[in-house]
């Protein structure tokens, strides 16, 4: 049995997304458990089943580069702090 992984979508809206994952002994019985699993009752117009064995997933290693830019999130303060000073400063 190999494990799928469930997605969803409504039609026109939003994007897919993850509902659940699923064991099933072929993909068209996955299919079949996913539509009676997850879209009985119209939760959404389009279905991804998709084997959990072929999800690529990057190492911490590979993402870490992105997660060292503090210039892309900041509150404001230091823009508030710089116009405040220029305000007060002597013309």
């Amino acid at each position: 049995m190999d494990v799928y992984e469930v997605f969803v979508k409504k039609d026109g809206r939003d994007e897919f997304r993850h509902v659940g994952a699923l064991e099933a002994a072929t993909d068209e019985l996955a299919l079949v458990l996913a539509r009676e699993g997850y879209v009985r009752r119209a939760e959404g117009d389009r279905l991804w089943v998709v084997r959990r064995d072929h999800v690529i997933v990057a190492d911490d290693g590979f993402v870490a580069p992105n997660a060292d830019k503090p210039h892309r999130h900041h509150d404001g303060a230091a823009v508030a702090a710089r116009r405040r000073a220029a305000r007060e400063a002597p013309e």
